[in-house]
């Protein structure tokens, strides 16, 4: 595949914040109806006005900034004091010990930390499996690094309620095919379902046995909802050498702004991450580590309260998709994503989000990013105001009415 190629694999039209290169002359071959008024809502990404930032967060950016150089010009892994720090409440949350010194390193964003770990384990026509559907970088990732991926089918509809549907038997047989490494988010996005136990503990039976590296980016592990158990597979029978967890703090507290994530586990992947993140952007921004102080370190009741407002919000849009006929959505069981299924449109699903923002000022994201057998859904974050959100989703449904088969 020539550079060019690659590129074009890597379109940004339909990530956060890009939609407003689109434009109503784009769309005019296929819109009917008048505008549809009310507030626009960006269902693309978090609201961070609805859902502020953890308390001291500002704060402790100043102190940060007040630290000078010493914040500033951190090494590239980030600031040792904040790795120790991050390192005890890491380890208390997933079950396993993490190695402050060789096994961390603080990255800008989880973005980033996605790329240094998939850039750090695969090279040119290496062997990758990807679930599907599954974050949208993962697939790009992998097509940009020259790898060969195989896909391994999430079947995530209400029959797999309890589990997340990994398809167990096609992911074994990509192990015998060759695959070196596999990499998924738990909860999955763009579908919110959380992978259970025994989808977890036969995952990591599954990499050892082939001698895998996993990759979990577990971006949502702390937003889980009642009654849901969420494992980790850091903590599970696997080999500590083969797994890195992705995690950080953009979007459950808000800090997206800050761009901070981390990784850890193993330490030989860990020291190719530094590698790379010294030659791509040093470290994550020295001033912004320093907000880490109040990760895993909020206030009493601060993250019972914040998972309860989402539960909220996704009860009631949920209530709502489930009254369209011919729509389908799993409740999520983490996470702010929903990713409900259209019912059959007279307009291809791509065009009906384009329209849907033109005409109802509401932003999703296609289902064609997650997966190529999913465009005929679509992924809200529903880390909203809770009452634009409604009135958005009514929107939504009456524009679906418009263009319905």
């Amino acid at each position: 595949m020539s550079i060019l190629e690659k590129f074009a694999e890597l379109a940004t039209d339909n990530a956060p914040g890009q939609e407003s290169r689109q434009t109503s002359a784009d769309a005019s071959s296929f819109l009917k109806g008048p505008p549809l008024p009310g507030r626009p809502v960006d269902f693309s990404h978090g609201d961070v006005d609805a859902h502020a930032p953890t308390p001291g967060a500002l704060g402790a950016f100043v102190n940060g900034f007040e630290r000078g150089g010493a914040q500033a010009y951190t090494e590239y892994r980030g600031d040792a004091g904040i790795r120790d720090a991050l390192a005890v409440r890491l380890a208390e949350f997933t079950g396993a010990t993490v190695d402050a010194g060789d096994g961390l390193i603080v990255t800008p964003g989880t973005q980033g930390a996605l790329f240094l770990a998939v850039a750090a384990t695969v090279g040119a026509g290496d062997k990758i499996a990807i679930v599907q559907p599954d974050y949208f970088a993962n697939r790009k990732l992998a097509v940009f690094l020259g790898a060969e991926i195989h896909p391994v089918q999430l079947r995530y509809g209400e029959q797999a309620s309890g589990t997340a549907g990994i398809d167990l038997d096609e992911l074994q047989n990509v192990f015998r095919a060759g695959v070196k490494t596999f990499l998924f988010s738990n909860p999955n996005n763009p579908t919110g379902v959380v992978y259970s136990p025994e989808e977890i503990g036969q995952i990591a039976a599954l990499a050892t046995r082939y001698g895998a590296t996993v990759i979990v980016d577990q971006l949502y592990s702390r937003l889980c909802y009642e009654g849901v158990r969420y494992t980790h597979l850091r903590a599970s029978d696997v080999d500590p050498e083969k797994v890195v967890t992705i995690m950080g703090p953009s979007k459950t507290e808000s800090l997206s702004g800050f761009r901070l994530g981390v990784a850890f586990g193993s330490s030989a992947i860990i020291s190719r991450m530094e590698q790379l993140q010294a030659i791509v952007s040093l470290r994550a921004s020295g001033y912004s580590q320093a907000v880490l102080h109040t990760w895993f370190n909020e206030p009493d009741g601060w993250m019972t309260e914040r998972t309860r407002q989402h539960q909220t919000i996704r009860d009631e849009l949920l209530t709502r998709f489930r009254t369209i006929g011919g729509c389908a959505a799993r409740m999520p069981e983490a996470g702010s994503y929903l990713f409900p299924q259209l019912p059959p449109l007279t307009i291809d699903p791509t065009d009906f989000v384009r329209a849907l923002r033109l005409q109802a000022g509401v932003i999703v994201t296609p289902g064609t990013e997650f997966s190529p057998h999913t465009g005929d859904s679509i992924r809200l974050n529903f880390s909203q105001d809770h009452d634009a959100a409604v009135a958005a989703v009514d929107r939504l449904t009456t524009l679906l009415d418009r263009y319905r088969a």
